[in-house]
């Protein structure tokens, strides 16, 4: 009798290159986290001060060429200019999972995406569900809690990393890239309201020369980062969400595997450089204007009777460990694979519940679907 081949191993153990590159990560994303974490608490305590009519008033003042539409206000140019970096580093980060990284094989790259799609996917279903029974008003912003927030996950991974295996470590860095770019692309197909072609389609020439000169590894900052600029400019004059040019900029840049060529690639070089501007410039300033939510005056009071309020906290909770244990279970039932020997299913539920913090994309989504004239600002009117 034939032995029966050995069943697929879920969460198997890396490459050691995998492993110090994922340590690496986590340690430069430590203070990313502690300054996201202080930005969103220095926003909250201004906001609820005597002196919040200066908060508002920082976030409402606008900069920017009027003759190009980009007099915006501060806090627009931190949800559309400084996230575009942050995007650019993810779509970076994603790449080189699936070209250079231990995701290449798609073995490994199917179960992340696996629990990403089902820890998108049943957070929505719950938003959905629970603000229909209390009346609809708040629907609009279901894609809320789909995305898993990389700086705050990372930063908690940094402190429980020495009892945590490096695949699970990767598992959840690769499920919150993959999150945050599905989420993305939610923005671009469900939250553009208006949709300019021209724009959009000369938005395409800029790109395209940016990514024929990092195709020849040219890293001059002054040819890369006009055209850049141009790509975000029509991006955003096109009507889709700015940050979206972000992520197909780092989707061009090239990618090499050691074997290819001695030394660091450039998309290497780009998010050596640019990583520590994400996240330690770009998301805790976006934090500090996106999270200054007001408590007092009775907004503690609405905020906790609000069925949008409670739809999120449903769906990050409960929609999002439901969401990625679910999928991960689902994949396992139907590939015949096993955990690692070293690992119980108890991990994967902690990971799951890990998932639920929701900050950088949860806020930008929601000022997209509650922001002005959309139907919940109307309702509350």
């Amino acid at each position: 009798m034939h032995a029966s081949p050995p069943r697929p191993r879920l969460f198997g153990r890396g490459s050691w290159p995998e492993a110090r590159r994922i340590g690496d990560l986590l340690r430069t994303e430590t203070t990313g986290g502690l300054l996201l974490v202080a930005a969103a608490a220095l926003a909250l305590l201004w906001a609820n001060s005597p002196w919040r009519a200066a908060y508002a008033d920082l976030a409402a003042l606008r900069l920017g060429p009027a003759a190009l539409h980009l007099d915006l206000p501060l806090g627009t140019w931190a949800a559309d200019g400084l996230l575009a970096i942050f995007f650019f580093v993810a779509g970076l980060e994603l790449k080189r999972e699936f070209v250079a990284g231990d995701l290449r094989d798609p073995r490994r790259a199917a179960l992340p995406v696996a629990a990403a799609v089902g820890g998108m996917a049943v957070p929505a279903l719950i938003f959905v569900a629970v603000t229909a029974a209390g009346g609809g008003a708040g629907v609009t912003g279901w894609a809320i809690p789909t995305a898993t927030d990389i700086a705050f996950a990372l930063a908690v991974l940094a402190v429980i990393s020495t009892h945590l295996p490096s695949a699970l470590r990767v598992f959840l860095l690769t499920l919150a890239v993959v999150d945050d770019l599905l989420a993305i692309v939610i923005i671009a197909v469900f939250y553009t309201s208006t949709l300019h072609w021209a724009p959009l389609l000369l938005a395409v020439v800029p790109l395209a020369l940016f990514a024929v000169l990092v195709q020849r590894r040219v890293r001059s900052w002054w040819l890369l980062l006009p055209l850049a600029a141009a790509t975000w400019v029509l991006m955003h004059e096109s009507g889709v969400h700015a940050t979206v040019a972000g992520v197909l900029l780092g989707f061009t840049v090239p990618v090499i595997r050691r074997a290819e060529g001695p030394g660091p690639g450039l998309a290497e070089h780009f998010e050596h450089r640019f990583r520590p501007l994400s996240a330690g410039v770009a998301v805790p300033v976006f934090a500090f204007f996106a999270a200054g939510v007001r408590f007092v005056g009775g907004g503690l009071r609405e905020s906790f009777a609000d069925e949008a309020a409670l739809a999120v906290v449903a769906a990050l909770v409960v929609g999002k460990f439901v969401g990625v244990l679910g999928g991960t279970w689902v994949f396992a039932r139907f590939t015949r694979a096993e955990l690692d020997d070293d690992l119980a299913w108890w991990d994967v539920a902690g990971l799951a519940l890990l998932g639920g913090v929701g900050f950088t994309v949860s806020l930008l989504v929601s000022e997209l679907a509650f922001g002005a004239g959309s139907p919940r600002d109307e309702h509350d009117d």
